[in-house]
Parts: C-alpha cells; sequence; structure tokens
C-alpha cells in the first residue's frame, strides 16, 4: 500500500520507519528544506515517560494567574481574537478536575512507556546514535513546597510502579555534582533513573537519511496546501510542487494539523504552545549535567547533548509567532547561568522557539477519522519526542489493520 505521511518531525519519521517495516511504499510531504527543523529541531531532549501528564492540573488555573504578573515566569497567555484559543482554553481548564486528571494522565503515561520501550528496542536494531544519555533525569526543588510537592509525586510514582528515589540536597549533589556550583540553594530532589535524553534533531535526520537510502521519498520544501476530498474519501493532496495520490494519508503536522484538517470537517483541539531553548558550547565539563536537570521552580529541562548545554522551557500561548523576542532569550539566559554558571560560553549561544502541538486534555490522537483513507498521529504537546515511536508503531498497526499493542482508548477520535 501506497502511503503519504504529512510532516517531516519526529513524529512522521519515525512513523515513516514502522510504516516501511512494514512493506508500505512511503512519501513524507514537509515544507522545510529537511527533517525535523520546526518542534523537533531545538527541544529539551528529554524522554521522560516518567513525566509524563497532562499540563491541565488541579490547581493550574491559579498558578497561570499567578504567573501572568510576573515577566519571567513559566506560563505566558497573549490573548488573541480567536475562537479557536479560547475554546481550547475553555476546554483545558475543564480538564483541569482531579478526576480528569487522573484519567489523562494513566493515558498519557501508557503511551509514554509503551513509547520509550520501542525507542531503546529501535535503537538496538539500527544502532542509530544521537547523543543519548541514559543516565536518569533529576528533579530538583528550591522551596519547602516544591518538595512538598515532589513527595506527592513520589506518591503517585510508587502507585504506577515506576522506579524513582526522592533525595535530600546532599544527595542531589552526589548525583549532579554540578549543582554544587549553581548560584542558588536547592532543597532537595526526585530522581527517575530509567528516563534519558538525547538530541532529537539529530534522532530524526539520521533515521530519515536511512528511510531515504531503502527507498522512502522524501519531498522536503513542499508546502501543503490543501487535501481534496472526494466521495467519503482523500482524492489527493494539493501542494505547491503539485498534487500527490496514495491509498492512505496520515496527518503528523503538529501544531499546523488543525489548520489543515478544519476545512474537510475534521475538527480537533490542537493549540500552539510556544517553548524557547538556548544552546551553548560546553566549555567546563565538571560544571555541566551529566544527568538532564529538570528544575522545578523555573520549569526549565536542561540536558547536555554532545558538547552542548541545551536549556528549554517557558511556555506562551499566543497563537503561531515563532519569534524569539530578545526578552524571552535574556530570562532563558540568565536561568542557565544561575544553574550552570561558567559551564558554557553563553555569548555563543543560540536561540530557538518552537510550537508544543497541545491537546487541552494532554494525550494526542492516533489513528482513524471520518474520512476513510485519512489518519492522525498528532497532538503529543510537549512529549512528543517522548512518545513518538510508540505513537508511529500503533498508527502503522491500526493502517495495517492489526491490534495495537497497549490499549488505545482515549487516545483517538472516536473514544474522547
Amino acid at each position: 500500500m501506497k502511503i503519504i505521511v504529512l510532516g517531516a518531525g519526529v513524529v512522521g519519521v519515525t512513523l515513516a520507519h514502522f510504516l516501511s517495516e512494514d512493506g508500505h511504499e512511503v512519501e513524507v510531504i514537509d515544507r522545510q528544506p529537511g527533517p525535523a527543523l520546526e518542534a523537533s529541531f531545538g527541544n529539551a531532549g528529554g524522554v521522560c515517560p516518567s513525566f509524563a501528564g497532562p499540563w491541565a492540573a488541579p490547581g493550574m488555573p491559579f498558578k497561570v494567574l499567578k504567573w501572568m504578573l510576573t515577566s519571567s515566569g513559566p506560563l505566558v497567555f497573549r490573548p488573541r481574537f480567536s475562537s479557536r484559543q479560547w475554546r481550547w482554553l475553555l476546554q483545558f481548564v475543564l480538564n483541569c478536575s482531579p478526576q480528569r486528571f487522573a484519567v489523562n494522565k494513566q493515558r498519557m503515561q501508557r503511551i509514554a512507556h509503551y513509547s520509550k520501550a520501542r525507542l531503546v528496542k529501535l535503537r538496538q536494531d539500527t544502532g542509530i546514535s544521537y547523543d543519548e544519555r541514559t543516565g536518569g533525569v533529576l528533579q530538583t526543588f528550591v522551596t519547602q513546597q516544591e518538595l512538598e510537592g515532589g513527595v506527592r509525586s513520589s506518591a503517585v510514582l510508587s502507585e504506577l510502579g515506576i522506579d524513582h528515589r526522592l533525595v535530600d540536597a546532599r544527595e542531589a549533589a552526589w548525583i549532579e555534582p554540578c549543582l554544587l556550583h549553581a548560584r542558588k540553594p536547592f532543597a532537595g530532589g526526585l530522581y527517575l533513573p530509567d528516563d534519558e535524553v538525547g538530541d532529537c534533531h539529530r534522532f530524526t535526520s539520521t533515521l530519515a537519511g536511512r528511510l531515504a537510502g531503502r527507498g522512502v521519498l522524501f519531498r522536503y520544501g513542499t508546502t501543503i496546501r490543501n487535501i481534496s476530498i472526494f466521495g467519503g474519501k482523500v482524492e489527493s493532496i494539493d501542494t505547491s510542487s503539485g498534487s500527490f495520490t496514495a491509498d492512505a494519508y496520515v496527518v503528523a503536522l503538529g501544531a499546523e494539523a488543525p489548520l489543515l484538517l478544519s476545512p474537510i470537517g475534521v475538527s480537533l483541539p490542537v493549540y500552539p504552545l510556544k517553548g524557547y531553548s538556548l544552546t551553548a558550547p560546553i566549555v567546563r565539563d565538571e560544571m555541566a549535567p551529566g544527568c538532564a536537570i529538570m528544575d522545578e521552580h523555573t520549569k526549565i529541562m536542561a540536558s547536555r547533548l554532545g558538547n552542548r548545554l541545551r536549556v528549554a522551557g517557558m511556555a506562551e500561548l499566543g497563537g503561531y509567532d515563532r519569534s524569539v523576542p530578545a526578552g524571552m532569550a535574556q530570562v532563558i539566559r540568565e536561568i542557565s547561568e544561575t544553574l550552570f554558571p561558567f559551564a558554557a560560553d553563553y555569548e555563543a549561544a543560540t536561540f530557538w522557539s518552537g510550537l508544543r502541538p497541545m491537546t487541552p486534555d494532554g494525550p494526542p490522537f492516533l489513528g482513524s477519522t471520518p474520512i476513510a483513507n485519512l489518519f492522525l498521529n498528532a497532538g503529543q504537546g510537549s512529549n512528543g519526542w517522548t512518545q513518538a515511536c510508540g505513537c508511529g508503531r500503533i498508527v502503522a498497526d491500526i493502517i495495517g489493520r492489526r491490534s495495537p499493542e497497549i490499549d488505545i482508548s482515549g487516545l483517538t477520535l472516536e473514544t474522547r
């Protein structure tokens, strides 16, 4: 069967891998000149199933209101005259109840841990390398209130059977010695040994190169204009380079997905949540983190990717603007220098922003749509790198009319 995948980010390329493995003829279309040049390019690098959970959590609306009063809060809301934005925000608030949070977290945990296992298998099968580090993730706490939140998180992790360890400030520094040099004190931490990090862009680019070598066709620099429907099925994909046809089509376009789907009557509650990152060359090895750091106080994640320090975070609900304002770049640089002084050449830092394709409840949308030969692999939010391999395998199974290896209730249009 011939299948066209729309989108060459980590979600689209990993799907192409599994479809190709299954023997399908695969084409991938993307507007960028290469793979993984949008949300997959400069993210934090974390493959963190232990942290997988919805942003829509009890108490989050009040936190957002508090953060809006500060210039450097981890979440910024920029109101737009957009019914899509306000509709998404209302759905988000409705999902902040304890009951909805529990359901959505369980769904996200299910796909995240399955996906991590698929990534490990893919790595073993292919020998692919992408500056991965498997030394775990350390979540750090500055205040007593944050530490108490860590205790509550520990209880949830225990219920889920996830390996973890609550640590005091001394043990946190033993796990990650660079914290001794930070310009702020720590109250303790939560260590998750099974999580890992890696360069998402390098992974996706390397995998795309391997796929091209075995016959997968990548059409880069090709803007997708619309999906043509006839008789309840996709007839063609109309692009800046002409029209293309296949037996089946998959939308893996991140935050752009609802813009393409809305004109054909498929409503997808996905809205962009912009994130920022800094990447700087490491100049003092002992001052840079060995494992990944998730700083609860500033809501940022820091990773060592080869000889580079990546610090990423922040969240801006404000539409499709991809610019990096000087003020936001300065905020993330100050956070980086506070946590890791002298670790990197911050004068040589590069800054980036990307749009997380967020659903209001948290889980992605996978599988079939009301249009017979059109499928979804979208809405992974801030967990795209974590969930990519699992989502790809699931969607490939659905297209191949096989039962996925895990329960996908709550992960499809039909079950939401």
